[in-house]
This record gives C-alpha cells, sequence and structure tokens, in this order.
C-alpha cells in the first residue's frame, strides 16, 4: 500500500501476541520510563488487545474476567495523569528520534460486543445540558457490521472529578430504551495510539500532540496506516482507547467506547515524514493539527498538507495551497480532549502519469 522505499524491513515476519494484563498496561499516561512489554523489529505482526476506560459504566455488559482483574488491580490514585487504558510500550529495534514509525492495521475485532457512549461534562454543549451526564449501552453485530442501543441511563455525576473506571451500578429498572430503530455502522478504531512523546515525563492520555495520542480519527481502521515521527529509541509503541464508532468532532464527549482486538503490522522508516502523524488510507493521506484553538488547528492541518504535497508530488507551496482549496477536506477531527484537533484529506489519486 505504501511506497517509501526507504524503510528497514526484518528478513522474516515475526508474529507477537501482546495480551492486556496487569504486566502489560498502563492508566492515563505514555510513560517512556517503562519498560517494553514486547520488542520486535520492523515488519513483524502483532496481535495486541486494547481496553476501553468506560467498563465499569456497564460492567454486567463490559467485563470478563481479564478486563474486571484490571480494574479491580489498578489503584484510583494511579490512574493518572490521563484517562485511558494504554497496552505496550513495545519497543521497535533500530528505531531513533527523526524516524518515522508506521502502525499499519490489518484486522479488528471487538474483545466483547458492547460499548458505551458517555455524554460527558467536557463535552462541546455541556452547558446546554446543565452539566448533567449520560450513558447509552450499545450492542454491536459484526455479521451486519452495525451497532444498535441497548438502553440508557443518567449519570449520577459526583461533584469532584470523576475517577476513570469507576464502577457504576444501575437498576434495570431505571434503564430506558434509547434510539429506537436507529443502527449506526462500525467502524473500529484506535482513539489513542502513538509513541513516546519526547517529553521525560508522563505525559496525559487526553491531549493528542506530535506523538498521536489522543487522535480520535475515525478513519484509522483496519485497512489503513499511520505514520507517527519516533521521538525516543525504540520508538515505544502504545495502543488503546478502541472504539465501535464515531462521528467527526466527538461532540458529546465519547465515542462507542469499547474493547477492541487488533492485529497490526510495525514497520520502521528512516527519516521523517513531517511534524504530526499522517495517516494514509487506500484513498486518502489525512494530515493533523492540535491546538487548543481550533482556528489554529485547522491552520497546522493545512500546513502539514502543504508541506506533505511538497514531499511526495513536489509542488511548490503556492500549487500545494490551491490545491488544498480546491481538493481537500478540511474536517474537524474532535473537540472535546483540551487540545483540538484537525484534518486536512486530500486524494492520493489526483496525479497522473
Amino acid at each position: 500500500m505504501n511506497k517509501h522505499a526507504n524503510f528497514t524491513t526484518a528478513p522474516s515476519i515475526a508474529y507477537h501476541e501482546v495480551r492486556a494484563t496487569l504486566e502489560t498496561v498502563q492508566w492515563g499516561a505514555f510513560d517512556g520510563s517503562v519498560a517494553p512489554v514486547c520488542t520486535v523489529a520492523s515488519g513483524d505482526i502483532v496481535r495486541i488487545e486494547c481496553l476501553c476506560h468506560h467498563a465499569g459504566d456497564a460492567p454486567d455488559y463490559l467485563m470478563d474476567d481479564a478486563v474486571r482483574a484490571i480494574y479491580d488491580g489498578i489503584p484510583e490514585d494511579q490512574r493518572t495523569p490521563g484517562v485511558h487504558i494504554l497496552t505496550g510500550p513495545i519497543y521497535v529495534e533500530g528505531a531513533e528520534p527523526g524516524d518515522t514509525l508506521e502502525c499499519r492495521v490489518l484486522s479488528m475485532e471487538p474483545r466483547l460486543k458492547y460499548g458505551v457512549n458517555f455524554q460527558g461534562r467536557w463535552g462541546m454543549l455541556d452547558k446546554e445540558f446543565d452539566s448533567k451526564e449520560h450513558v447509552i449501552v450499545y450492542e454491536a453485530d459484526v455479521k451486519t457490521g452495525t451497532a444498535k442501543a441497548l438502553f440508557q441511563f443518567p449519570y449520577d455525576s459526583p461533584p469532584e472529578r470523576g475517577v476513570p473506571g469507576r464502577y457504576t451500578q444501575v437498576p434495570h429498572a431505571e434503564r430506558r430504551p434509547a434510539l429506537e430503530g436507529i443502527v449506526v455502522p462500525l467502524r473500529l478504531h484506535f482513539g489513542t495510539a502513538g509513541v513516546c512523546p519526547p517529553s521525560d515525563e508522563p505525559i496525559s492520555t487526553v491531549p493528542p500532540g506530535v506523538h498521536g495520542g489522543n487522535v480520535d480519527n475515525r478513519e484509522f481502521v483496519a485497512g489503513t496506516s499511520m505514520f507517527y515521527p519516533v521521538h525516543k529509541e525504540g520508538a515505544l509503541f502504545w495502543a488503546g482507547d478502541t472504539h465501535f464508532a464515531e462521528g467527526d468532532g466527538e461532540v458529546n464527549g465519547t465515542a462507542i467506547e469499547a474493547h477492541v482486538n487488533a492485529t497490526i503490522q510495525l514497520v520502521l522508516h528512516k527519516g521523517s515524514r513531517g511534524k504530526n502523524p499522517i495517516l494514509e488510507t487506500p484513498e486518502l493521506w489525512i494530515c493533523h493539527g492540535f491546538s487548543e484553538d481550533l482556528d489554529e488547528a485547522t491552520k497546522e492541518a493545512v500546513l502539514e498538507m502543504i508541506a506533505l504535497l511538497g514531499r511526495e508530488w513536489g509542488l511548490s507551496r503556492e500549487e500545494a495551497y490551491s490545491l488544498c482549496s480546491i481538493a481537500g477536506d478540511l474536517r474537524v477531527t474532535q473537540v472535546v480532549d483540551g487540545v483540538k484537533g484537525a484534518h486536512m484529506a486530500m486524494r492520493r489519486d489526483l496525479k497522473r502519469g
């Protein structure tokens, strides 16, 4: 799928499995001091188990014994400074600062068939809803590629900051029907994934950045690749916060948060492709911009695309800027993670001959 000649590949592909256990997950941080849970060569394939941090909202639906062991085994005061559960890190042999790590998503499947959408206080329209929080539980049907709502209930928010993963017990009598007759297409994807940030301190999983992190791009599905700038030796790759479906913007606070098992291939490319992660689909290049100011995030996404078009097609800045205006699609990735995200998509088949 990718036509980049300057990369390193192992003589033979090895297969690895990284299960989500107390020994392989971190809750809330990208932390470069954590020892790798797996070491791979460029081109190796990894099956990685990823957990969501909202299983406590419906534990009778979203927990098996292994998930419950993690929720019960990580103290609440250690779920910091962010909120997401990450599996990793994976050390990639030969990766050095200035390189690029490609994560090819080969397949994704639900661990359990249920997921949760949480309307949070951090949602875009929080004040319009009087700071009330709300939960809808969904059931996925892989055969039809759809999800349907099972039930909903108001969330009794604590006055203090909520603890990620806290159990919520809701009597069956308080569960109400939701979204009757509505069917949502499944788009299994990573909400949060990336490499070790350049900082020497643990970094919250909530904001996205140059390392990737909580990018929340719903296009990061099976059959696509995300290219991450490498900042630390070995790259140190984590993944988690998987979703069943999400709309651009993620406006009420979350997607359908769910546990997903993914099979990925990690490929090391020598040299840099860009400042921020770049998503490549069979049809598109997608460049990202991040800022607390959405205007600045959109500007950064366009500038990243202009730079990419210069590298890939040899276009001048003026030519690339024109193409962005007449053929690019500028979208809002998410507005709920403190640092907002925007992305520009460009068709890869515009250049012929």
